[in-house]
Order: structure tokens, then sequence, then C-alpha cells
């Protein structure tokens, strides 16, 4: 489960999930291009990767302007591992979802989603290597769940398209597969459970009965990216501490 001499991308790389999974193909031998917006993070993040001893660049990049990922992500040298990363969530009752919080989830779950994986892609059919692209989906991909109508949506749309794309990319010798955690304590999302009433709802579906933590994710994403899994595409990880068991 090694990554030595392959180049891995990253997207919403600066804090969460996204800097987590960058940390572990880093720590498994990967060079790894962080992307997102914000420089400041990525530099934070480029720094711990290279005291750690790992190699590391940085990658200012808007997921949602096409132009961008085609230019900055479509031209790369080289991708031997893409973690399609970047999404966002806003939890509220379905009859209350507004037209501007639908387009903007919808945009990035999906769209970009779909953008930075198609530039990837052809990146890695040109350089003949193969590859590996990993999507970030969601225990939500597999259920459903009150609150969470369009973020539900959108990640069932990222299990299709992972589908999809496994059997048509194959002939490549590009396997695309998706993980799907349950809830996991980030910066972001620690706050959601300072509420008793949604912590309780929480760990009253997950049957290992606590919350995921980053490093729950990260072992996942190195075997995916890696020849332990050389024989796996289309397939959906769930990290999700048996919800979707029930």
């Amino acid at each position: 489960m090694r990554l030595d001499g392959l180049v891995g991308v990253v997207t919403g790389a600066g804090r969460g999930l996204g800097r987590g999974c960058a940390l572990a193909l880093a720590d498994a031998g990967a060079e790894v291009v962080l992307v997102s917006r914000t420089q400041a993070e990525l530099d934070r993040l480029a720094g711990e990767i290279r005291g750690r001893g790992g190699k590391a660049r940085t990658l200012v990049c808007d997921v949602l302007d096409a132009g961008q990922v085609g230019e900055r992500i479509g031209g790369l040298a080289r991708i031997d591992v893409l973690v399609n990363n970047a999404g966002m969530n806003i939890p509220e009752p379905f009859v209350d979802v507004t037209e501007d919080h639908l387009d903007r989830i919808l945009n990035l779950n999906v769209r970009a989603a779909f953008v930075v994986a198609q530039a990837a892609a052809r990146r890695m059919i040109a350089g003949g290597r193969g590859g590996s692209i990993i999507q970030m989906s969601s225990q939500m991909g597999h259920v459903g769940a009150p609150n969470r109508t369009v973020y539900c949506m959108t990640k069932h749309a990222i299990e299709g398209l992972t589908k999809a794309m496994a059997v048509e990319l194959a002939q490549h010798k590009v396997r695309v597969n998706a993980i799907g955690p349950t809830f996991i304590l980030t910066p972001l999302t620690r706050p959601f459970f300072e509420s008793k009433a949604f912590s309780d709802y929480a760990l009253a579906n997950i049957s290992l009965g606590r919350l995921g933590e980053v490093e729950d994710v990260m072992g996942a994403i190195v075997f995916l990216a890696s020849p332990a899994a050389a024989l796996i595409t289309g397939a959906s990880l769930t990290i999700d501490g048996g919800w979707t068991a029930h």
C-alpha cells in the first residue's frame, strides 16, 4: 500500500477531510498537489507535509470555474491519483430549500466534481499509466435523512457517476471508486454536535457508537489509491460505523 513515485491531487485540501486525505497520500509516499481557493491554507498544509518528510505542491483553483479546472488541474504534467473531495452542505428542511441553496450545492457537489474528474481522467488517459480516482461520497449517498434532501441527492449522483466512469474508463486502466463516510469530526462539523438532539440522532444510527475521525478515512484513501486495490473499480466503500447496515 505504498504510493512512492505517484502524483496525487486532492481538491478541498486546505481543511477537514481534504487535509487528512492529503496527509495520508503524502505519508504513503506520493507527491501531493494540494488544491483549494485559499493559498494560506495550502501553504500551511504543504509545510506540514514537508516537515513530515513528504512532498507537496500547492495549486490555487476554484473548482466551480471549469476554465480554471481545465487549465490548472488539466494542465498538470502527471496525475496518478485524484481525491475528488471538494463539497458542501446546507442542512435545512426540504420545503425551505431556496433556489440559491439548491444551485450552490448542486454546482459544487455534482457539476464541479464532474468537471474535476473529467480533467483528471483526461490527464491519466494521456499519460498512459492508468490511475485511481476516488470520489468523496457519503453514507448519505446510500440512504435518506431529514434536512439533507439536496445533499443526499448530490451524493447519490456521485455514486452513479462513479459506477459509470468505472465502466467507461476501465479500458484505460483508470479505476474509479467512492468512499462514503459517516459524520466526521472536523472544525467545520464540530459545532453541529454541540446540539444534544443532533448528536443523539447521529450516535443512535452509528452501530459502533462513535462519530468518525479524519484518521478513520485516511486508510481507505491510501488503500483505494494503491496497487492493493488493483482489481477494485466501481465500488463504494462506506466508512460509516454501520449506519447503512440498518
